[in-house]
């Protein structure tokens, strides 16, 4: 008589890896004051290596969708926290012993760690789901929630590493974070796979013609801008406190970052326990987010916009997950492939904004307009700059309320249409 296997490691070692994963993308933004002052790093090559991280991943989405039969995934769950570990040790030592390569370093361990994120997107949400479960949703729910708090802990761990032993010492942090990933693959190697063939093929997923293309079309429109929403503060909230709002670097990092990544876990969690109507808290999530950065970018009141950059992470937290539900309400049996193209909405999101975001800050800071704001003002044209990235950042929540109110008529007509 065949025994079922306990897959009890297996979860724990998804929940490793995806905890571990937020050092990926909440660390480096952390140093990105650091980098410009000890290798003179612009704005515009750091919003670069948001965009690298997630076109990366990107492109691991789609090449996986289209061409899944020719990888062996429980392999890859394996080997993934190893490209973690290696992406952060390029990225700390080759800056650390090449000082004249130091973006090099920082774009080649980018580029690295960012396909075992890519992977990870792609994969160990399908693990999870295909390990046996009383609830599988509440075990989803968690898995995406570790992110946030993992991104927590990170953040204050590095913050109080770079208050001790101080920010040019920031190599031996990410070295340190950089072997945690590794714990994971030892527990992949020591844990049962489940199986993850699934009974969705990709072409099985979009047979179903017209309707179910554009609900999914308009899914990843959904993601796509709710991962700006989301990703673009994420990613420069540390520096907007810090150059911006002149808050001292580990204040801002402890009640500010950290603020932003406990409300999106918190929010989740929430959600998980009580949340019904997704479209609804869709729609309320992009109007919330609107508001946020319309006060961020407007306001004078140091208080005020500290307030809104937190309350950008409780106001986005359900919009990538949030979207996911979707698709998986209205158009159930989505298959593998659904899941990856929408991986890639949100990693396309989370790369174009904040990138977007750095441009913006390096041309109006260096622009006409920009200084003579910076004196109408009295601020910086740096802080004008910040400012008006903001703003921008603003317009793609407004066009994701555009794009949930549309997803919620259209599913509503066809559900009235199917009747």
């Amino acid at each position: 008589m065949m025994t079922t296997p306990n897959f009890k490691r297996t979860k724990f070692a998804c929940y490793a890896a995806y905890f571990t994963m937020s050092s990926i993308f909440c660390v480096p933004p952390l140093l990105f004051v650091t980098f410009q002052e000890l290798y003179s790093v612009s704005y515009t090559l750091l919003g670069t290596l948001v965009l690298v991280n997630f076109c990366t991943q990107l492109s691991i989405d789609l090449l996986f969708t289209l061409f899944s039969k020719f990888f062996n995934p429980k392999m890859l769950v394996r080997v993934m926290p190893i490209l973690t570990a290696l992406g952060m040790f390029l990225f700390a030592l080759i800056p650390t012993f090449f000082e004249n390569y130091a973006y090099l370093g920082f774009l080649i361990g980018t580029v690295i760690f960012s396909v075992s994120a890519g992977l990870s997107e792609v994969l160990l949400s399908p693990t999870i789901a295909a390990i046996p479960s009383d609830n599988p949703q509440r075990d989803m729910s968690f898995l995406h929630s570790l992110y946030a708090f993992g991104t927590f802990t990170m953040i204050i761990f590095s913050t109080l590493f770079l208050k001790i032993f101080h920010a040019e010492n920031w190599a031996y942090l990410i070295l340190f974070l950089g072997c945690l990933p590794i714990i994971a693959t030892v527990l992949f190697m020591l844990s049962p796979m489940p199986d993850m063939s699934g009974e969705h093929s990709p072409s099985q997923s979009m047979k179903n013609g017209r309707r179910r293309a554009i609900g999914l079309s308009l899914c990843f429109a959904c993601i796509f801008f709710g991962a700006c929403v989301e990703c673009a503060m994420s990613t420069w909230i540390s520096t907007y406190m810090e150059n911006a709002l002149h808050i001292d670097k580990a204040l801002g990092d402890i009640l500010g970052v950290a603020a932003f990544a406990i409300l999106l876990g918190l929010a989740r969690i929430a959600y998980a326990k009580f949340g019904k109507n997704i479209g609804k808290t869709l729609l309320l999530s992009m109007c919330g987010g609107a508001v946020c950065y319309l006060v961020a970018g407007l306001s004078s009141n140091t208080i005020i916009c500290f307030i809104a950059c937190c309350m950008t992470g409780f106001c986005s937290a359900m919009l990538w997950p949030g979207s996911l539900i979707l698709m998986e309400e209205k158009i159930p049996n989505s298959g593998v492939a659904a899941f990856a193209l929408m991986a890639a909405g949100g990693d396309l999101g989370a790369s174009v904004a904040p990138q977007l975001t750095g441009v913006v800050v390096d041309q109006v800071a260096a622009s006409k307009v920009g200084n003579h704001l910076a004196a109408k003002w009295n601020i910086t044209s740096e802080q004008v700059g910040l400012k008006i990235g903001m703003l921008l950042n603003a317009v793609f929540a407004v066009c994701g309320i555009i794009v949930v109110l549309i997803a919620i008529r259209y599913f509503k007509n066809r559900k009235t249409s199917e009747k």
